[in-house]
């Protein structure tokens, strides 16, 4: 039997609005392989699938939602909230965090990728994706 891992979050929650997403995993650190991302789901069916998934393997799911920001600020206001959530956390799960740190390192090469660019997409650039993957979804 697998793990299921989630936010606990109130029933009046703005999040549970969201998309999400549920990331499968090895439930050990003996086993290594690339992680597998599926979604967006509303999240009662990312719950059910991950259950359904992890209820006879040994996997991780996590179940997280999707947070649709559309500019740097927003992600970066997130990313500031972690890190002070991660900085009130007591002493030994910080030190078990920070060790984590240190010892997992992802070498992931972007080469000289011609669709890649440093410069932000704009707001409308942003939502017209969104649009598109919405449309593929519903295809």
């Amino acid at each position: 039997m697998g793990a299921l891992v989630t936010l606990d979050l109130p029933a009046d929650a703005p999040a549970l609005t969201l998309p999400w997403i549920i990331t499968f995993g090895p439930l050990d650190d003996e086993e290594e392989w690339e992680p597998v991302v599926c979604g967006p789901y509303e999240r009662a069916h990312a719950l059910a699938l991950a259950e359904a998934v992890v209820a006879d393997e040994d996997l991780m799911a996590v179940v997280e939602p999707l947070q649709p920001h559309v500019t740097v600020a927003q992600i970066q206001g997130d990313i500031a909230a972690a890190r002070m959530a991660a900085e009130n956390e007591d002493v030994e799960t910080a030190a078990l965090d920070a060790e984590l740190a240190d010892t997992e390192y992802h070498d992931h090469d972007h080469g000289e990728d011609e669709d890649h660019t440093h410069e932000p997409p704009s707001v409308d650039e942003i939502r017209a994706g969104f649009a598109r993957i919405a449309a593929k979804l519903t295809s």
